[in-house]
C-alpha cells in the first residue's frame, strides 16, 4: 500500500534551488538527472516510508539519499508522507 506524498512550501522551494544551481553550474542535463532521482526516491518512499534512517532528533523525519551531494528530509505519518526539504550536503552538518 502506497502512502500520499504531500510536499511541504519549504520542500518545493529548496528543491526548486537545488534544481536551478545544477541547471546553472553542470546544464539542463545534469538538472534533469537529478529531477529523475528524486521522483525515483519519491516513489520508493511511497511504498516504503521507513527504509531510509530516522534522524536523532524525531525518528517519524526520516533522511534519504537523492545522491552524494543531495538529501531529502520527509516525516511519516500513518496515512501520509511529508517532504518537509531538500538538503544540499555540502553545507554544514545539522543534527544528522
Amino acid at each position: 500500500m502506497s502512502l500520499k506524498i504531500l510536499s511541504t512550501q519549504s520542500s518545493d522551494e529548496t528543491f526548486i534551488a537545488i534544481y536551478d544551481f545544477i541547471e546553472i553550474r553542470f546544464g539542463k542535463k545534469s538538472a534533469d538527472k537529478f529531477l529523475e532521482k528524486a521522483e525515483n526516491v519519491v516513489a520508493l518512499i511511497a511504498e516504503h516510508p521507513f527504509m531510509y534512517k530516522g534522524t536523532s532528533i524525531d525518528n517519524n523525519v526520516r533522511i534519504a539519499a537523492i545522491s552524494k551531494q543531495t538529501s531529502l528530509f520527509y516525516r511519516v505519518t500513518e496515512t501520509s508522507v511529508h517532504l518537509l526539504y531538500f538538503w544540499d550536503n555540502r553545507r554544514d552538518q545539522l543534527f544528522l
